[in-house]
């Protein structure tokens, strides 16, 4: 994925437009290049593509491991493109710093979308702080808008932090769950909740009665928190993602939750704070590339170090040198 030769050869912003698959690839391939002169050649393409992004429908998905992800994405992912969309499948995944991550395995497991030309599936990058795998994962999604795609679908595929990240990347944040809430409630982060935009109940097809009972849990445990719009209160549903089952109502839903935000506006100003935590995430990412790489700093820091553990500087004094060899 990361090979070096996809950058060798131009990416032409025309060619990412077109929607040319291979164009795509190696954009989102120099875009998440360290190097300096890739990451200046990245910018420039994503500022001359930023006109054509915008207008997709991003929905970020999580869920306890086991509860179906990649079998439902694959299953809504199908039904989109027969319809006609175009669908691009995204990861956040800051556990792959220490894993390699679990995307080509989910590619694997996701096999209609593997092989649909109206879907491109794609892993997070393999390194980077979580700001720098969501600030990275957002411009391949604006790449995959500018290439024509019309609905993002954005994966946690770690754990924690990353179901934050991908909500502040979408516009729709769905969470799936498991049939049998009893104890599966009592494990349920309530920050997770809050984030929710709906609930669906996987394994609908063989879990029945007990998916209906985990659904009107769900519900009741939603109804104590407060909704993050005052025009839009969270749904419950059951759904299988082996049979379709429910996946229609799903994304129903979603298109009726975009609707009803873009008549208050509080779509379009969901995305202008998404941008500049994004912009803040990329500062912080400069900063610490900068931190690791920068040579005098690399020379200075090991001594300021050692000057703190000694006692004879003040972590305060040696954070204050830092910011001064930085030139801030």
């Amino acid at each position: 994925m990361n090979g070096g030769s996809h950058t060798r050869q131009p990416v032409t912003a025309q060619a990412v437009a077109r929607g040319d698959r291979a164009a795509l690839a190696r954009a989102i391939t120099l875009m998440e290049s360290r190097r300096a002169d890739h990451r200046e050649t990245a910018r420039a393409l994503l500022q001359e593509l930023m006109p054509r992004t915008g207008q997709a429908v991003r929905v970020g998905i999580t869920g306890v491991p086991g509860v179906g992800k990649s079998t439902t994405i694959d299953a809504l992912g199908s039904a989109l493109t027969e319809k006609g969309h175009r669908v691009a499948v995204l990861a956040v995944d800051p556990s792959s710093t220490r894993t390699g991550g679990a995307i080509l395995g989910d590619k694997t497991r996701m096999a209609r979308l593997a092989s649909d030309p109206n879907a491109f599936i794609r892993p997070s990058p393999s390194s980077g702080t979580l700001g720098g795998v969501a600030a990275k994962t957002r411009e391949t999604m604006l790449l995959c808008e500018a290439a024509g795609f019309d609905v993002i679908l954005v994966e946690t595929v770690g754990v924690g932090q990353s179901e934050t990240a991908v909500a502040e990347l979408t516009d729709f944040f769905l969470v799936l769950m498991l049939p049998g809430a009893g104890d599966e409630l009592q494990g349920i982060k309530k920050g997770i909740l809050e984030l929710a935009d709906m609930i669906a109940v996987n394994k609908a097809d063989d879990a029945g009665m007990k998916a209906k009972a985990a659904a009107a849990e769900y519900k009741a445990a939603l109804h104590i928190l407060t909704p993050a719009s005052s025009t839009w209160t969270p749904p419950v549903l059951t759904v299988s993602g082996l049979t379709g089952q429910g996946l229609d109502e799903l994304w129903t839903k979603v298109l009726e939750h975009r609707k009803r935000l873009e008549a208050t506006g509080e779509l379009a100003a969901k995305r202008q704070a998404q941008d500049t935590k994004w912009m803040w995430a990329l500062v912080h990412e400069r900063l610490h590339d900068r931190l690791a790489h920068d040579p005098g700093l690399r020379r200075r820091v090991p001594e300021i170090e050692k000057a703190i553990g000694d006692g004879a500087l003040s972590p305060d004094a040696g954070a204050s040198e830092i910011i001064r060899l930085l030139g801030l």
